[in-house]
């Protein structure tokens, strides 16, 4: 196969127009040696062949989704520049662009009031959260579901705060009875939602949780790193629906526009519903704050330098892909949820598989059939490796047998894990590409026995 490399013109002409703001300046053209340039490229292109093809329809495993060509291209026009958005002196136009990309997420959740900047990814995002939550909540307990990220365990205990996870229901979202046992006791601060959980793409029963907060006076967070943009998805069941349209009352809520917003790595976010939170971020800096009478982006935020380029990509893509209900963003969300659908649909109706729940988002799990959890791991594990075998790439998910009960009836859970398949069908293209990906899966399935 080919990479797409026709874009590179289009850098070409937008370079141009760059330069041209510069025109004042004396001339001034920093070295490149081509020679040297050329050899050591051609090295780095040799060794990053050493890497599964995460661009491919064909790699449908972790989370790894291509930018768009405006990002990359925007990302790698912003590089002759490079800005820094810690400060305004250090990246001028990026930092407005920062704003306003911003500004177009928090409209996905109804915020027009609002603070929040960009990040390096979900992990700092919510450390941001997390963090404020221990400022306004002191002392109190941080709870996740035991399907949430492993990250807020690990950042609560960065963090110094008091962290404990909740069960889950059989469909690997938040347990409300579990939730009540753990409030009753009166130590909790902050509860964590999420919003399509990175194993399962789960989203946790936000109205009902909603509801508790009224009960229990605790603060929502809500990451939503992997899930967010499909508040934007018109192919919801209606549960998850009803979740996406409560987002809006959580206190924070952190997105990664490097998972389904089209961004390179690192891009993360992390909003507020209240502005007033900003004053927990105040601090001063003997050289840096003097340019700008408004808020400098590293006044409200834990990160120091961070890169423009990050800003420039997601501003361009919000302006080439308007997030607009109906429009092709969405749409483009709506044919990842819906390939999933209908690959838990072929599965679901073929014995030769075992489904645990249909997907809320786009992340299917699934196993080859068998009577034992040890024996369905041990299939699984083949399944893995003659799929990579054919160039499918797949991911692995060790599930809890625990909810499991009621769920495969007839299956001996004579494991406390089981081994399973897990596909983030998160490219459009997978619903295009749907025929030639179950001629593999079918392949396989019959060579299993």
């Amino acid at each position: 196969m080919k990479l797409e490399t026709k874009s590179l013109e289009v850098l070409t002409e937008a370079l141009e127009t760059l330069e041209a703001g510069f025109a004042e300046l004396p001339a001034f053209e920093a070295d490149a040696d081509l020679s040297r340039l050329r050899t050591v490229l051609r090295d780095v292109a040799e060794r990053m062949q050493d890497n599964f093809p995460y661009f491919h329809p064909y790699y449908a495993g972790q989370m790894l989704k291509p930018p768009h060509p405006v990002a990359r291209l925007a990302y790698m026009l912003a590089l002759w520049i490079n800005p820094n958005n810690h400060a305004f002196d250090g990246g001028r136009a990026s930092s407005i662009m920062e704003k306003e990309a911003v500004a177009e997420i928090a409209k996905l959740f109804g915020w027009k009031t609002f603070l929040g900047h960009l990040t390096s990814g979900g992990t700092m995002a919510n450390l941001e959260a997390l963090w404020i939550a221990g400022q306004l909540k002191p002392g109190r307990k941080i709870l996740a579901s035991d399907q949430a990220h492993y990250t807020h365990q690990r950042i609560s205990a960065v963090l110094g705060l008091r962290f404990e996870s909740v069960r889950c229901d059989t469909k690997a979202r938040m347990d409300l009875d579990s939730l009540i046992q753990v409030l009753e006791r009166g130590e909790v601060g902050t509860v964590v939602a999420t919003a399509g959980t990175t194993g399962t793409g789960a989203v946790d029963p936000l109205p009902q949780i909603l509801e508790l907060k009224e009960r229990y006076d605790f603060r929502l967070h809500v990451d939503a790193a992997y899930g967010g943009y499909f508040v934007l998805a018109d192919n919801l069941d209606a549960d998850t629906r009803k979740a996406y349209d409560c987002l809006t009352l959580a206190d924070s809520i952190v997105v990664d526009p490097h998972k389904h917003g089209l961004q390179p790595y690192g891009c993360g976010c992390v909003l507020y519903r209240d502005p007033a939170v900003g004053r927990f971020y105040q601090h001063d800096s003997p050289y840096t704050y003097f340019t700008s009478s408004e808020l400098h982006l590293g006044e409200i935020s834990l990160e120091c330098s961070r890169a423009g380029a990050s800003a420039v990509a997601l501003w361009a893509t919000q302006k080439m892909l308007p997030y607009l209900p109906g429009g092709e963003f969405a749409r483009s969300l709506g044919k990842c949820r819906q390939a999933s659908l209908n690959l838990f649909k072929r599965m679901s109706d073929d014995p030769r598989f075992r489904m645990i729940f249909p997907p809320e988002l786009d992340i299917l799990v699934f196993a080859p059939n068998a009577q034992k959890t040890s024996e369905i791991s041990a299939r699984s594990e083949r399944f893995f490796e003659a799929a990579a075998a054919e160039n499918l790439h797949l991911a692995k998910f060790r599930y809890p047998a625990s909810l499991l009960h009621g769920v495969w009836k007839d299956v001996d859970l004579d494991q406390p894990q089981v081994v399973c398949l897990r596909s983030c069908l998160m490219k459009p293209e997978h619903q295009d590409w749907a025929d030639r990906l179950w001629k593999i899966l079918d392949r396989i399935a019959r060579g299993l026995g």
